[in-house]
């Protein structure tokens, strides 16, 4: 797995006229070492690969990098790249562009004193748009785990629990399910709140009638997922259950339009013109999704400005439309979803009919 996805560096190295390539950020660290520790750098070349880290990491480096040579750092990272750089005799050097610090760049330059060129800045992501087996077995594992605390947190939410109880409960289920850490910062919206796509929890206090959502992830082996569910604790009402309507309509509507060659563009504008018909157009003011995997936003996107013209099999995307009205509320419906050979396959299995709690 590991040796695949440096060929494929290497050949990204070549078409970009690069001797070596220098690796910082820690997605990209995990992705094509293995290694799961930070504070380390990675030196790829067309025959060579190196590990640059502290004493603290050797071992573990050791032992999840074994393509790699180790190099055990004492006068500063940065400092022990520039050696091994001019060391190798690279001339050419690319650098993630999207993740350096200026002033690491400006050190490299310092450091390499006009031996080699730290002038050619690149972005390695897309290198990860299309998982392989393993990838996708970890994130679907994960999607499970978010799947069983949402299956938990509906038999446990009642009025008069506060949003941070309801994302504390998930959180823990999760964690106790295998997730390493929540995917991102988990999102618990009630009543007038909803109208906020990214409702952080709060102390806000849950009163019956009102629709929650919440928003979250799990973490397996790196991998994330991303669900959300809008649920009603008590009865809903009839302007509710409406716009739940459409929301829903919206999300399988754009579920269904997912699979190899469809655009990014497209499947959002479909989705946003059945929001169009209905007169609440302007109330969905987010793309309708993202990939995701070892970060939980991912090329390819569902967006008016995707830049995905055609979906590949093996990629994944969320599905995730709402309805954001201020002063009232919201609504958002998200799954992940699997892109295959002959369509697609939704990875998450939570209901999402109206749900309303009586507990």
């Amino acid at each position: 797995m590991i040796e695949e996805r440096l060929a494929g560096l290497r050949s990204f190295l070549r078409e970009n006229g690069a001797d070596a390539v220098l690796i910082n950020k820690e997605v990209n660290l995990h992705y094509f070492s293995g290694f799961r520790g930070d504070d380390t750098l990675l030196l790829v070349s067309a025959d060579k690969a190196f590990l640059l880290t502290d004493f603290r990491y050797t071992e573990q480096a050791a032992e999840q990098a074994a393509e790699f040579e180790i190099v055990e750092q004492k006068h500063g990272l940065w400092k022990e790249a520039a050696a091994v750089i001019k060391k190798e005799g690279w001339k050419q050097i690319a650098f993630e562009g999207n993740a350096i610090l200026f002033n690491n760049y400006s050190q490299m330059e310092k450091e390499l004193r006009g031996e080699a060129s730290f002038a050619i800045p690149v972005s390695l992501d897309s290198l990860r748009v299309i998982k392989d087996e393993n990838e996708i077995e970890y994130i679907r594992k994960a999607v499970s785990i978010s799947d069983a605390a949402f299956e938990d947190i509906i038999s446990y939410i009642k009025p008069g629990m506060s949003e941070i109880e309801v994302a504390a409960r998930m959180e823990q289920k999760m964690r106790e399910l295998g997730s390493e850490r929540p995917a991102f910062t988990t999102i618990v919206a009630s009543g007038a709140r909803g109208s906020l796509p990214h409702g952080v929890a709060t102390e806000k206090l849950i009163v019956s009638g009102e629709f929650v959502t919440m928003d979250f992830g799990a973490v397996y082996k790196g991998y994330h997922s991303d669900i959300t569910r809008t649920v009603c604790v008590g009865k809903a009402d009839e302007k509710q259950k409406e716009i739940y309507s459409l929301v829903l309509n919206g999300q399988l509507l754009g579920e269904s339009l997912v699979k190899p060659g469809a655009s990014g563009k497209q499947i959002d504008a479909a989705v946003r013109g059945l929001f169009a018909e209905k007169g609440y157009e302007k109330y969905f003011g987010h793309g309708l999704g993202h990939s995701l995997g070892l970060e939980i936003h991912e090329e390819p996107r569902l967006s008016p400005s995707s830049l995905c013209e055609h979906l590949e099999p093996n990629t994944l995307v969320t599905v995730e439309p709402g309805i954001y009205i201020p002063g009232w509320g919201g609504i958002r419906i998200e799954d992940t979803v699997l892109v295959t050979a002959e369509g697609s396959e939704p990875l998450t299995r939570s209901d999402k009919k109206l749900i309303e709690i009586f507990n």
